[in-house]
């Protein structure tokens, strides 16, 4: 099983503590989405997590506790923007704070193991593609060494966030101009060292240097982990999304960061209230079970067919 930590909500940043007591624990209970009564209990143990994907934009509350995933494999998704707290409200300084703290897990954990998000990119009077690529060089001259890749996404405007693109003044650009600026960013990642690959864009831009890319990666979790996988493409993301399956163990409505283009919080009050429950020893992320409940057990397994050593890569 691949564990993602997590697609719903930023755990490094605001839950490590929760995380931490799961994985010592050996398991966490998750509710569905679409059914909440329905709660699934997740098996965390070593024998079964192949990988852990983590997903934030502020890891370091969690930096000090990585000896405790001995015994797991797994790497970080960081993003890392050049927008104002007009659009990522509650991040701490981006040059004094998160692109130290960047190159410090980079330097604890490897470069291939801390991707760069750049997403998603929205244009607007002020955020125009001219300040993006501003924007994008210094951050990349930045994070020379610490990373292999960069990964871009445009926003998608779900119905949950148009009305706030809209207030933004969000606006799209042709499609010729798009191309170009897709190109510019290959071109700026690839003189710093980095691969550039794109997040679930159905829009083709490997003329421009930019492939599409796997966030839940099966090429790199193989080469972290030396094993070969048995897992397929994850049929409950959008069908330009390159991931294979995994297993989320986040809660919709808990992120205090306020990002204007987050589709995972339904509004700031949502958020208050999830947040208001969160107990660090309940199974469940910002919750807790009721009688109305159903617990089953997940079917979970590792994935792992082989070692790579033993079969010539």
């Amino acid at each position: 099983m691949i564990l993602s930590v997590s697609r719903r909500t930023d755990i490094p940043h605001y839950y490590p503590e929760w995380f931490f007591n799961r994985i010592k624990e050996g398991f966490a209970y998750v509710r569905n989405p679409l059914n909440p009564n329905q709660v699934s209990r997740i098996d965390l143990s070593p024998e079964v997590v192949d990988c852990i994907v983590f997903w934030s934009k502020n890891p370091k509350p969690m930096m000090e506790r990585l000896d405790e995933l001995a015994g797991y494999d797994y790497y970080f998704q960081f993003t890392l923007t050049g927008y104002g707290k007009d659009v990522e409200r509650n991040l701490p300084d981006k040059k004094e704070d998160l692109i130290p703290t960047f190159q410090d897990l980079s330097a604890r954990i490897g470069k291939e193991r801390v991707i760069w998000r750049y997403d998603p990119v929205i244009f607007t009077g002020k955020y125009t593609p001219e300040y993006h690529l501003k924007a994008f060089g210094q951050i990349a001259s930045s994070l020379r060494g610490y990373t292999e890749k960069c990964v871009i996404s445009f926003v998608d405007l779900y119905a949950k966030i148009k009305k706030s693109m809209e207030a933004l003044g969000a606006f799209e650009i042709g499609k010729a101009e798009l191309m170009e600026f897709a190109g510019d960013i290959s071109k700026i990642a690839g003189e710093n060292g980095m691969s550039t690959g794109s997040c679930a864009e159905c829009l083709d831009l490997d003329q421009c240097g930019i492939g599409h890319n796997s966030c839940i990666d099966k090429t790199l979790i193989e080469k972290i982990t030396g094993s070969r996988l048995k897992a397929a493409k994850d049929k409950n993301q959008r069908p330009a999304c390159g991931c294979v399956e995994s297993v989320d163990i986040g809660t919709y409505n808990t992120c205090k960061t306020g990002c204007i283009y987050c589709y995972a919080n339904v509004s700031k009050k949502s958020v208050e209230k999830s947040c208001g429950v969160y107990d660090p020893a309940s199974p469940i992320l910002c919750g807790s079970l009721n009688e109305k409940d159903r617990i089953t057990e997940r079917k979970v397994s590792s994935l792992k067919e082989c070692q790579l050593c033993l079969f010539g890569g």
